[in-house]
This record gives C-alpha cells, structure tokens and sequence, in this order.
C-alpha cells in the first residue's frame, strides 16, 4: 500500500480517507444512470448509441444529456460492433416489362397504406444462404410483410406481398416500388399487385438510392443483429429475425426518422 501510494502521489492517510468518504451526488445519480443504461441497451440487443439511449432515458424521466450518456456507456465498455458479408440479389437480365419510377426518391407519405418499398436481401447461415423478403410501409416505416426462402426465386416475394396485403387491406392506387429484379417482374406478382389496384414503380437501372428506404432497414437488420451472430441453420436465422422484426424493430426500436419512437408507435400517434 506504501509503495501505490508512493506512485500516485498521494499520503496513505488521504488513500484511506478517500476510500472511506461516501459517494457523492453525482456518483449517486452516475450509478442509477448507469442501472438504466444497462437495462436499455440489453433489451435493445445491444443496438442502442448513445443518441437514442439518450431519448430512452429522457422518456423514462430521467434528466440526462447526450454527453454524459456517451461518457456512461464508453466508460462501461456499452458498444455495438458490426460486421459485413454481401452477395448480390438483383437479377435485371430477364425479358419481363419494366414499370416507370413514380416513387422518384419521394420517400415523403401523409398516412399508412400510400407507398410501399420492398426488395430482398441475404443472410449467411453455416447452411447457406437464407433470402429474407420485405415490405415497408414508408409511412412509419414499419415492414408490413416479410418471409424467407432458402434460394434466390419470386416465391418469397409474394409471401411477403400477400401477407402484405391480408393484414393491411390497402385501398387502390397504392404505389408498390421495388427493383427491376425478375420476382419483381413476374407475371404472377404483378398480377397480383394488379389485381388490388395498386400502382407499380421500379427504381432506375442500379440505383440503389431509388429504394433508399428499404436498404436502410436491410443496414439496420444487419448491424443490429445479423452482423452480430453467427446462425447454425436457416431456421434459427428466420427465427430471430421474426423476433427483431415484429418483437422489437416494430413496436419498440426508436426510429430517427420517426421523432425517436417506433413505428407502431408512430402510427398509433398519427392515427389519434
């Protein structure tokens, strides 16, 4: 004990009396924070940065800044890593037609049920790879349809549309913007959009900002969670993304774009 206080410059008297001396307000109210934090960033699968834990700890009641939140986590080693895999998905080298742009990068909608963006992305699993579909309503971004096969064909596509479809009951003239990939442009889903009335939009030839929206979920996804896993089978991957689709990025995930709440919570808002 000598010898460390020797070497931090302090007497062994002011050692004890520091240990000693009870904590003070800030500390206090450091170690409370810090309760909180840990709970948040655990229930958020450990996603949340310090912009939106900040949101959750206001919203909570607590009254805390971004800085000292930053400094909390940082402190206590709270940081989501990421890591990235990518294989191409889009397959425009087919004879089927090809709809205009009407989306024209305007993400903007004044209620649900108005513009929807899909399009399709993979997952590694130690079986292969797993394609995951989705459908996002642009409104609150909230995906409104999503499924899963285990190789790259329309069968999933219209899963998703049609799950789509039955849970939301959509008026005519909805925009349906995706890619120019062949399950996009397949007889039967566009007979499928057709027959609910619903107008077809396609992005420009390998732009990837024309489905902006949806990519930035697919990112999300992939930082969030699948980055951050290693699935054993494509079931297990179907499953958790189920649980991060509709158990958290739906109801709970403070979105950005939305105020920093959630989409659900966003389209409850709007709705009353």
């Amino acid at each position: 004990m000598h010898r460390l206080c020797r070497v931090i410059g302090v007497s062994q008297s002011g050692y004890f009396a520091w240990i000693g001396r009870p904590a003070c307000r800030r500390q206090h109210e450091n170690m409370v924070l810090l309760a909180h934090v840990r709970s948040a960033f655990a229930l958020s699968n450990g996603t949340y940065g310090s912009p939106r834990m900040t949101r959750e700890m206001q919203d909570c009641g607590l009254a805390v800044g971004r800085r000292r939140t930053a400094c909390l986590m940082r402190e206590n080693g709270l940081r989501a890593r990421q890591k990235r895999r990518f294989k191409r998905t889009t397959d425009s080298h087919h004879a089927w037609p090809i709809a205009p742009n009407l989306l024209d990068q305007d993400f903007s909608a004044e209620g649900p049920n108005q513009k929807w963006g899909s399009d399709i992305s993979t997952i590694w699993t130690r079986e292969g790879w797993l394609y995951l579909e989705v459908l996002i309503d642009l409104f609150a971004r909230r995906v409104v349809g999503w499924a899963v096969a285990d190789r790259l064909h329309r069968e999933p596509a219209l899963a998703a549309l049609r799950k789509a479809l039955a849970m939301r009951s959509p008026a005519s003239g909805l925009i349906h913007h995706a890619d120019r990939g062949g399950q996009y442009c397949s007889a039967d889903y566009q007979a499928e959009l057709r027959k609910r009335g619903l107008l077809i939009s396609m992005s420009g030839k390998g732009n990837c900002y024309d489905n902006a929206i949806v990519e930035t979920f697919f990112k999300t996804l992939k930082s969030e969670l699948v980055w951050r896993t290693m699935f054993e089978t494509r079931q297990d991957a179907e499953q958790a993304i189920g649980r991060y689709i509709d158990g958290f990025y739906n109801p709970v995930r403070r979105h950005s774009a939305l105020n920093s709440i959630s989409p659900a919570q966003f389209e409850r808002m709007a709705a009353s």
